[in-house]
């Protein structure tokens, strides 16, 4: 029946010890860190993208990631560090010939090769499939793997010939050291920014100051000539602004000539008035005239009438 003496139980058995730590398949790791996306889980599918951490994207899930503003938004740690699309990078890749994708695998009835790679390194040839270190550069996008840049160190990319620095090369799925070496320089990079753009404010600012001074310096000499031009619209305001302009003209380099410029200007105002008051009366007579001739004319026409 069991437990009647003939059985001899083992200490494992009777007595639970620590649990083994779960070790990680790495193949699974590699697969899951070069061949899906951080943030959607999903297959990476082109176009492909990179933050400043060395992490690939695709470049749809972050956009979705970055318009989603609700309340309600679950936090990840795989895009905190990512602020706007300014912060990824679009690789450029060159694609494996030997790559056959899952078109063979359909039916499973074929053998899966982790190891080989959908995109690899276009100066080496060797496989982006996380056994080799791969970078790329943030200045123009395009992945080298580790060694084509030790092996041929030039400040040119060799792909597409942008230059770039050592600040540019950012290490694709790197480990913790390198994680922490890319924030640093990350912030470094993003205070730099900041400061530049205040730098900028400020100076805009100084310049608009400056242009506000001169218009400021300017305007006398403005108003001084929108005067004579709503002046030069009658011919009376025109002497009067022109004799003032002259006074003050003369009040400044000569002071003897004040009174005569003064004097001329009055009496050419007052024979203007003179000539227009003349004009005037003539009207009046005139009109004054006609109807007095038209007056007696009726007056004639009445007194045939009345004797005929």
């Amino acid at each position: 029946m069991g437990c009647d003496g003939g059985t001899i139980p083992k200490r494992h058995e009777l007595v639970k010890g620590p649990r083994k730590v779960e070790k990680v398949d790495k193949n699974a790791e590699l697969v899951a860190r070069w061949n899906y996306c951080a943030l959607s889980q999903e297959k990476l599918r082109r176009p492909i993208v990179a933050c400043e951490l060395g992490r690939l994207y695709n470049k749809d899930a972050i956009i979705e990631f970055l318009l989603d503003k609700s309340p309600d938004k679950a936090p990840m740690e795989a895009a905190a560090h990512i602020k706007s699309i300014k912060n990824v990078t679009e690789l450029n890749l060159a694609d494996n010939p030997a790559w056959s994708g899952d078109k063979e695998s359909i039916k499973g009835d074929k053998y899966d090769d982790i190891q080989s790679a959908r995109f690899i390194c276009p100066v080496v040839g060797l496989e982006m499939n996380g056994r080799h270190r791969f970078c790329f550069l943030r200045s123009c996008g395009c992945v080298f793997s580790e060694r084509a840049l030790k092996a041929i160190k030039a400040e040119v990319c060799h792909k597409c010939g942008v230059p770039f620095q050592e600040e540019d090369v950012i290490i694709l799925n790197g480990n913790k050291e390198d994680v922490e070496v890319l924030k640093k320089r990350m912030e470094e990079r993003r205070l730099k920014s900041k400061l530049e753009k205040k730098s900028k404010k400020c100076k805009l600012a100084e310049s608009a100051s400056q242009q506000d001074t001169t218009e400021d310096s300017a305007g006398p000499s403005k108003a001084e000539s929108g005067k004579n031009c709503i002046s030069s619209s009658s011919g009376e305001k025109r002497q009067i602004i022109f004799t003032k302009s002259s006074a003050d003209s003369g009040n400044s380099s000569v002071p003897g000539k004040v009174n005569k410029a003064a004097s001329t200007a009055t009496k050419r105002s007052i024979a203007d008035s003179e000539e227009k008051s003349e004009a005037y009366k003539s009207i009046f007579t005139s009109h004054s005239s006609a109807k007095r001739s038209k007056e007696e004319c009726s007056n004639w026409v009445t007194h045939t009438a009345y004797y005929f």
